[in-house]
């Protein structure tokens, strides 16, 4: 089992024993959302933005 399987089963054992716990997370979740796939957004619009600006600067 890697360290990512371990931390997912710790975590559900955490749930388990407290549920309201979980309930709390997901409400936090959908307002903020994961930093992971907050961090990949933004570097994708970063990605996208840049590619604009660079065709737009070689064809002006």
């Amino acid at each position: 089992m890697d360290m990512r399987e371990k931390e997912d089963k710790r975590i559900m054992e955490e749930y388990t024993k407290h549920p309201i716990t979980n309930f709390a997370d997901s409400i936090n979740r959908s307002m903020i959302g994961e930093p992971g796939q907050l961090i990949r957004g933004i570097i994708t619009t970063l990605i996208l933005v840049g590619i604009l600006v660079f065709l737009y600067v070689c064809y002006m």
